[in-house]
């Protein structure tokens, strides 16, 4: 983390010890003769016989050995009664006055000290800390001791109360990380907030800050300390004039340099502060319920944290890390500190291009929207991220340096992926909007203008992941022209021809059109309240209406359809079953309600659904599953053909069964976008195609299929897909007399009937 930055920690060790000596002085001075009696000079007593019953302690950055040159002193002069404490105390305090240093100074008994420490929290803080400076040790032994011991039999009400201070704090502060600005002590991921997490280790409840912290907390001491020799005063916000002049005295290039290892520091010390405080909610709310709950393969909930189910060797399965964080994300958990040590340590490389389950576990990691932002800042944390994606190290705690920007590029990114994941509902290709978002300004660390670098760069990495090379076009596309449609709508005339038809050949399709209306939104909102407003977002909508009058439409791919080899699988009247790995196929006389029977048999044996087919032909139908185990171990190949076979025959009272499971669930805590449900006018003369988005979870396409069959709906074709932790679902639906849905009543019937099927 430091690199080439010169440190001042010895700096500040030297001045500290110098600050003591001359502290010393003062109270041997003050204790020896009485103030103004023989002409203000030191009479000769004895030393040890003169100090005893007062001690002169340091509190703050003094009482830690961090003086900075513009520090205040901060001392508690200590004392067992004495009568002639306040002119000690006068023939201390008076000289440092006059040197011109800052002081914060208090006169306590031992009982006084510990009292105010127990209604004031800045002074516990202060006293937890202490360090004895000159007089009585055992003052300062005492006073120590019976305050760190109450703030430990006291520990959920003051670490309640220090939760709180410092909440406040930060939402008056800001995060350092992110800040054009930012105060050095006050702000989250500060200074202020290693002390924090310095004060619940002495309550025995939390380590103390690791080694990265430390590093990093002493590079936040390097950077004031370098302010406070620009400025020549005791500053602690960094405005920008000071900037490249502090990055200078530590040795970087420019203030770009500086503020790039600020973020990161603050960063690392903002991770730390977060897991301090889980592990201090679990002392205030409890234990957490015991048991392990399956989350994904090899995955599991224990305690409130997400961890590796018992066997499981990272070593032997590259995508567990990326399918624990998709977890992680989707139950709203965090990552164990010892699990996701252990996946960034022992995981081996994804193979190039990732397997589909490693793209998959990205795209569902990415979808669960703001539940993504910490998972992925825990992969970043653990050096996780720049070996899955190398080229995240160009943007990684890169600042943005622009007031209208409110993160570092790398988090931008991925509150901008967080910011899509809304809208998933409203493209056709959630994944694509999702993997885009991630990758728009991935050009900003790279010379160039950053649109047309990243283009290049999202290409490299969408072929990396696996994408197929008609994906990475899209995905090329969308991150050339992510400013297309704002650049345009502010700045061009839309009533010009000449602009939409500029804007319709550059995007070329509906398709690529809805992906960057979409992260048009998504990024101006993860920029911040000056990039995005009712009134760009009302320009860009006109832009879209018009541009996507001006393109032909994309129509929806058509229904499948199987060959008569496969057709001759339904040679028996109650149909034929075959699975392959995770193919199934299912052949059967076409009557109504056979996709989602089939369904519900797969959901009821653990498996997830990852696409689905549908047709007909004559009087036969074929449905083509692709499934995977929703986690551990496939289930008996012969136990779930045994039970399709018996839904073929009506023998199966699958809806029972799913019950039961439904009951022993329980439900998710990240919330989700809601359903949708639309009705597509115009793409099929014979049929009304539905379109359902919805979150995936077990049993959904039973459910969609069974309210079609409720409302009296047949399903003639049908395209399933799941795309991360989305569902997007085409049904091409007739009425009983084989017709389109025709009647409003109907259609509004139906929409509302799917809608309640997915709540």
């Amino acid at each position: 983390m430091r690199g080439d930055t010169r440190s001042y920690a010895a700096a500040r060790k030297e001045r500290a010890a110098d600050i003591d000596r001359w502290l010393t002085d003062l109270l041997r001075t003050a204790c020896g003769t009485p103030y103004g009696q023989n002409g203000g000079t030191t009479r000769n007593v004895d030393e040890r016989g003169a100090l005893t019953g007062v001690a002169l302690v340091a509190v703050g950055s003094l009482g830690r050995s961090e003086l900075a040159p513009g520090s205040d002193l901060d001392l508690v002069l200590l004392h067992n009664g004495r009568d002639d404490v306040a002119r000690i105390a006068d023939r201390i305090w008076y000289p440092i006055w006059d040197s011109g240093v800052g002081l914060d100074h208090s006169v306590r008994t031992v009982d006084e000290a510990a009292k105010v420490a127990r209604e004031d929290l800045k002074a516990v803080l202060g006293l937890i800390q202490a360090r004895h400076v000159a007089g009585d040790p055992e003052l300062t032994r005492s006073a120590r001791e019976i305050v760190l011991a109450e703030w430990r039999a006291d520990s959920r009400r003051r670490l309640g109360e220090l939760r709180d201070a410092t909440d406040k704090r930060a939402e008056t502060s800001g995060e350092l990380a992110f800040l054009l600005e930012p105060d050095l002590k006050d702000a989250r991921g500060g200074i202020r907030d290693v002390q924090a997490m310095q004060a619940v280790a002495a309550a025995w409840v939390a380590s103390a800050p690791g080694p990265r912290v430390r590093e990093a907390y002493e590079l936040l001491l390097d950077i004031r300390h370098g302010l406070h020799l620009v400025t020549a005063r005791g500053a602690d916000r960094l405005v920008l004039q000071e900037q490249d002049a502090v990055a200078g005295i530590l040795g970087l290039l420019d203030a770009e340099a500086l503020m790039r290892r600020l973020a990161e520091a603050a960063r690392t010390i903002g991770h730390a502060f977060d897991a301090t405080w889980r592990t201090v909610d679990r002392l205030l709310t409890g234990p957490t319920p015991r048991g392990r709950r399956p989350l994904a393969d090899g995955v599991v909930e224990h305690g409130g944290e997400v961890v590796l189910a018992r066997g499981v060797n990272p070593r032997k399965d590259p995508v567990l890390v990326l399918r624990a964080a998709a977890a992680a994300a989707e139950a709203g958990l965090p990552l164990a500190p010892a699990t996701i040590t252990a996946l960034a340590t022992q995981s081996p490389p994804l193979p190039v291009p990732w397997p589909d389950e490693a793209r998959d576990a990205l795209v569902a990691l990415l979808g669960t929207g703001r539940a993504a932002v910490p998972v992925w800042e825990e992969l970043d944390q653990a050096g996780v991220l720049v070996r899955l994606l190398p080229d995240w190290e160009r943007v990684r705690h890169r600042p943005q340096r622009n007031p209208v920007h409110r993160y570092t590029v790398d988090r931008h990114l991925i509150e901008a992926a967080a910011g899509a994941a809304s809208f998933t509902r409203e493209v056709s290709r959630p994944d694509l909007l999702l993997i885009s978002a991630l990758l728009h300004d991935i050009g900003k660390g790279y010379p160039g203008d950053h649109s047309t670098v990243g283009a290049v760069v999202a290409r490299d990495i969408s072929a990396r992941i696996g994408l197929p090379s008609a994906d990475v076009d899209i995905v090329e596309t969308v991150v050339r022209h992510h400013l297309l449609l704002p650049e345009t709508a502010t700045r061009r005339d839309l009533d010009d021809p000449v602009t939409i038809s500029r804007v319709a050949e550059a995007v070329g399709s509906r398709e690529v059109l809805e992906l960057l209306a979409a992260l048009a939104v998504a990024d101006g909102n993860a920029t911040g309240p000056a990039a995005w407003n009712s009134w760009k977002a009302s320009l860009v909508a006109d832009l879209v209406r018009r541009v996507r009058s001006a393109l032909s439409g994309t129509p929806l791919r058509p229904a499948p359809s199987f060959s008569i080899e496969q057709a001759s699988l339904a040679r028996h009247g109650g149909g034929a079953v075959r699975i392959n790995g995770g193919a199934v196929t299912v052949v059967a006389p076409d009557r109504a309600g056979l996709l989602w029977r089939a369904a519900g048999v797969l959901a009821a044996h653990r498996m997830v659904v990852r696409a689905a087919s549908a047709a007909s032909a004559g009087s036969t139908a074929m449905i083509e599953f692709s499934v995977i185990p929703e986690y551990g171990s496939p289930p008996d190949p012969a136990t779930l053909e045994a039970d399709l076979r018996l839904v073929l025959a009506g023998r199966l009272d699958i809806e029972q069964r799913l019950a039961r499971r439904t009951r022993s669930m329980r439900p998710t805590r990240v919330p989700v976008a809601p359903p949708r449900v639309t009705l597509v006018d115009d793409a099929s003369n014979t049929a009304t195609v539905i379109e359902v988005r919805a979150h995936d979870r077990p049993g959904l396409l039973w459910r969609i299929g069974r309210a079609f069959g409720e409302c009296g709906l047949d399903v003639r074709a049908a395209r399933v897909e799941t795309l991360g932790a989305e569902a997007v679902d085409v049904f091409y639906v007739v009425d009983r007399a084989g017709r389109p849905l025709t009647d409003e009543a109907q259609r509004v019937q139906v929409r509302d009937q799917v809608l309640a099927a997915l709540r």
